[in-house]
């Protein structure tokens, strides 16, 4: 530092690579997402007033890392050059020190909006279920808080708009996109009020579109996989790091003419976009293809519920069932008997007997990558006493030697 002398701008082409930043690793190896520079640049400025409905000079706050996506894109790059204050902070939802912490934040730096993941949120619900730390602060400035890095179910979407008495717009978007690809665009008009459990519309410069296995439409309101029509727009992924066939391979090939975003969900008749769940995480139970988001938001319905996680179990009869991983409220503990009862309740009423759904794990925590995602496919393997890997992204691998232990004393093998 002491020895470091100011340099000029460089000036570079606008596909001159920026950075690399390696995915989250939920489906498999991360992956090293190239960024471009000159599109990027644009499409975040333009995504700081037409999505999220900024005006320069006006403090913003991504409450996330800033080693991920959120964190390059709406920590670093794209507040500051929209003219915002941008709040970095380095702590937990909770017990830094307590569940108040994001309403402290909030209320101190006066921020107008906010972005976080549902984990987040989640975490404030569980150690204090009706915001009684959070209710010590005024929010006075804030008009929108934003979720996305993980689908929010509809009961911490309710419980976050009462909490924080502002409109809470999931988004949907990936670090090969590196902003939302469906969103509710505030300044744009778009509404403040979408119907619950949607991800918003189309940004523009993204054709998003739902598709079955033979590239065929799927009508609206039915689950397929979710793809989006070439050209992409600026700021999506160049590449993969020294490795442009893999790229190819990975994102191309499954559906020519169109991006695979290896995420599954439908498009209801108004045109809104519902992310349910990674299209490898569609559980097949005796030919039925069901979303495992579907299930969790059935589950997190319960209020004994704070956290979900919905994989499949292999069965002789039926090829796959569900299996919940589920993460109870302190006060539910000791009714455990009684919380699978409803559950298998609940499901039944909202999803029907076809899910087949009797299977039940309570555990302390569920696993999450550092951007809150939970990695499906590992607990998956885990359950069905299959080899499985865990992602250098894990916050706490740990976590996984807990839930095989369980695992180990309350499952049996396919069929029973």
């Amino acid at each position: 530092m002491s020895s470091a002398r100011p340099h000029d701008c460089v000036p570079v082409p606008a596909h001159h690579p920026l950075y690399v930043l390696y995915t989250s690793g939920t489906t498999g190896t991360p992956k090293g997402v190239v960024r471009g520079t000159a599109g990027y640049a644009v499409m975040l400025n333009w995504t700081m007033s037409s999505i999220y409905g900024l005006s320069p000079g006006e403090v913003w706050w991504a409450a996330s890392d800033l080693g991920w996506v959120v964190g390059h894109s709406y920590i670093c790059y794209g507040p500051l050059l929209h003219g915002n204050t941008t709040v970095l902070y380095e702590g937990k939802p909770v017990g830094t020190p307590d569940p108040g912490a994001f309403f402290r934040v909030m209320s101190e730096h006066g921020t107008a909006a906010v972005f976080t993941a549902p984990t987040a949120i989640r975490a404030i619900r569980q150690q204090d279920q009706h915001a009684a730390y959070g209710k010590q602060y005024t929010l006075d400035r804030l008009r929108t808080l934003f979720v996305a890095g993980e689908r929010c179910d509809i009961e911490t979407l309710q419980w976050a708009k009462k909490s924080f008495g502002v409109p809470v717009l999931d988004h949907w978007w990936q670090t090969e996109s590196g902003s939302a690809i469906t969103a509710s665009c505030v300044g744009l008009g778009n509404s403040l009020s979408p119907p619950a459990g949607t991800a918003g519309k189309p940004v523009p410069g993204y054709n998003v579109t739902v598709i079955d296995d033979e590239m065929q439409p799927v009508k609206p309101g039915l689950l397929g996989n979710i793809v989006v029509k070439l050209p992409l727009p600026p700021g999506a992924a160049l590449s993969l790091w020294q490795n442009d066939e893999l790229f190819k391979q990975t994102y191309y090939t499954k559906f020519p003419g169109y991006y695979d975003t290896m995420d599954a969900g439908y498009v209801d008749e108004e045109g809104f976009v519902y992310i349910m769940s990674r299209s490898d995480d569609v559980i097949n139970v005796a030919g039925h293809r069901l979303s495992t988001g579907a299930l969790e938001e059935c589950i997190l319905q319960h209020p004994g519920v704070v956290d979900c996680a919905v994989v499949g179990l292999e069965d002789s009869l039926k090829g796959h069932v569900p299996l919940a991983l589920c993460v109870l409220q302190n006060d539910f503990e000791k009714n455990k008997s009684t919380v699978l009862k409803e559950l298998v309740g609940l499901v039944r009423d909202n999803i029907g007997p076809v899910a087949a759904f009797r299977k039940v794990l309570f555990v302390r925590v569920l696993p999450k990558t550092r951007s809150g995602k939970i990695p499906r496919s590992s607990l998956a393997c885990l359950v069905n006493a299959k080899p499985y890997k865990i992602s250098p992204t894990i916050e706490d691998p740990g976590v996984f030697k807990t839930i095989e232990k369980v695992v180990r004393e309350h499952v049996k093998g396919p069929g029973s």
